[in-house]
């Protein structure tokens, strides 16, 4: 498949990026993340707060830093200069996933009409594989940091994530033609104000822009904690599988996401 290719693409490149930082001299780091996230789709009502907490999901990943201010060749210090002192290259592999449902007053029990059963029925699944490059930039001294001058380092980052998604979904709503009940390709089992084919559940792939806002905590030399804040805008709307295009369907898919992870030097 297409995406995949360009997902195979993508990992090679990070690993040739990898092998060249090393014979330059840069240190690395390694290290795990998890944890909640929200899923901003088009599914349910954006600003209700039903929407939000209820469409949430949880990630995964495996992260790899770039870090100038250690030569690996040598465990010394490098050239101190404000960039080695003050930023990190982030590279990562991530997973999220996120069960999504149709939340808020229009499908409030008091609503009976067949629109709101249609939307009762809808569920989905948004499944997304992710490989990207941050960069962060760290106010304070890396170095310092690094040897025990404070335990906590802030720090913020930007970069550009390549995204391969495979939503699902499914309807039990009972259309009165038996033979079209829990047909998702049937327009008619969905919200009468949705065109037809704005349920699609095909695989793709697309790029988004990622930042977040963190902090490190240092645990031992060679270990830190990790808390990240990320805001990720994906540059599709077909991410959870669902494209209404209605009025209100303003911005294309994005999620918050709150990991900690657990950093160790290479």
């Amino acid at each position: 498949m297409l995406n995949l290719k360009h997902l195979a693409s993508t990992l090679c490149l990070l690993i040739l990026c990898f092998k060249a930082s090393a014979q330059l001299g840069f240190s690395h780091e390694l290290g795990v993340i998890t944890g909640p996230l929200q899923m901003r789709s088009d599914f349910g009502l954006r600003d209700e707060t039903e929407t939000n907490f209820g469409n949430s999901g949880f990630g995964v990943g495996i992260v790899h830093y770039i870090n100038f201010s250690i030569r690996a060749d040598c465990n010394c210090y490098s050239t101190d200069t404000y960039f080695n002192d003050h930023f990190k290259i982030r590279n990562e592999i991530s997973w999220n996933r996120t069960n999504l449902e149709h939340f808020g007053t229009l499908v409030d029990p008091s609503r009976t009409s067949v629109n709101a059963n249609q939307l009762r029925g809808h569920t989905g699944v948004s499944n997304n594989l992710d490989i990207g490059t941050q960069l962060e930039f760290f106010p304070l001294s890396i170095r310092s940091f690094q040897a025990f001058a404070y335990r906590v380092a802030p720090y913020v980052s930007l970069g550009v994530h390549y995204t391969s998604y495979t939503p699902k979904a499914t309807t039990t709503y009972a259309n009165p033609d038996p033979m079209a009940i829990g047909d998702i390709t049937d327009a008619s089992n969905f919200y009468s104000g949705w065109a037809p084919g704005s349920v699609n559940v095909n695989p793709g792939s697309t790029w988004s822009v990622v930042t977040s806002v963190g902090m490190r905590y240092k645990v031992t030399e060679y270990s830190d904690l990790l808390l990240d804040l990320r805001w990720q805008y994906y540059f599709s709307d077909w991410v959870d599988g669902l494209n209404h295009q209605l009025e209100s369907n303003k911005f294309n898919d994005w999620l918050v996401w709150l990991n900690v992870g657990y950093i160790v030097y290479l």
